[in-house]
């Protein structure tokens, strides 16, 4: 290694560290730091990394708010993910696609006896602050997610689809979710965007939280969240045109914060 490197590494340290250090107007203003932690209920663990950045509103500290980036993965078993798209899951009237007049308060699900995706999202946070006590929320805006092809089970009482097709290119055979054709393959839904409720795309977590400060560089969280996650199947049910399913589950939420301004 040659000197200026050994030179531009100790700066580099140097600098960080006078940063970490410094109390002036700015730092005293910004309050940021790492939680690393999990949500868990039965057959389902979502770990978590994030970080935050918050602006102190007030002198006293007492309200901040901010963002937040999120890197996340989940596990599930026997999961069932419903009709996702909200003018599909709020009911509506329309037509099918052979000619006939249906209502669409059918919920399909798709079963998963086993799900995982990897998510990445950028968010909001506010909370507020008594001594060594934060109270706050947080919300994913938008984001990506990637994860593994699985098969889930179809269920739908009217659904069907066409399965292959001829030499001409024609739809060959109409075929319903039923017996060997209820198994279909599905993926992670790539995009998440926060449109709130059923409007929602993707992976996307909300918050409640407490937050004990135990030392200026290690504080204790607990929470609550409601994490979404969707499956687009390989397939498109050809009554009402989706192939976007959700499940939405509550977790106990655990975790160890270290500051790095507070």
């Amino acid at each position: 290694m040659c000197m200026k490197q050994i030179t531009a590494i100790l700066f580099c340290l140097i600098t960080t560290h006078s940063i970490a250090q410094y109390q002036g107007p700015v730092s005293s203003r910004i309050n940021s730091g790492m939680d690393v932690g999990v949500g868990f209920r039965q057959n389902q663990v979502s770990p978590s990394l994030s970080y935050y950045q918050l602006l102190n509103i007030t002198k006293s500290k007492s309200f901040a708010i901010g963002w937040t980036a999120t890197f996340r993965t989940n596990y599930a078993s026997n999961i069932d993910y419903i009709t996702a798209p909200a003018e599909l899951s709020r009911g509506r009237t329309g037509i099918y696609a052979i000619g006939a007049p249906y209502k669409l308060n059918q919920i399909d699900t798709l079963r998963m006896a086993s799900a995982s995706n990897t998510s990445f999202n950028f968010g909001i946070r506010a909370q507020f602050r008594y001594r060594f006590l934060e109270i706050g929320a947080s919300a994913d805006l938008l984001g990506m997610t990637i994860g593994r092809t699985r098969t889930g089970r179809y269920l739908s009482q009217n659904g069907y689809y066409y399965r292959g097709q001829t030499a001409s290119g024609a739809d060959s055979l109409m075929t319903t979710f039923q017996g060997a054709y209820a198994d279909q393959s599905a993926k992670p839904s790539r995009v998440n965007l926060q449109l709130l409720g059923d409007n929602s795309y993707g992976t996307l977590a909300t918050e409640v939280f407490a937050r004990a400060h135990v030392s200026q560089r290690m504080a204790v969280k607990v929470g609550y969240q409601w994490l979404s996650t969707e499956y687009t199947t390989s397939v498109t049910n050809k009554v009402d045109g989706n192939n976007r399913f959700r499940n939405t589950s509550g977790l106990t939420y655990l975790a160890i914060t270290f500051p790095f301004f507070y």
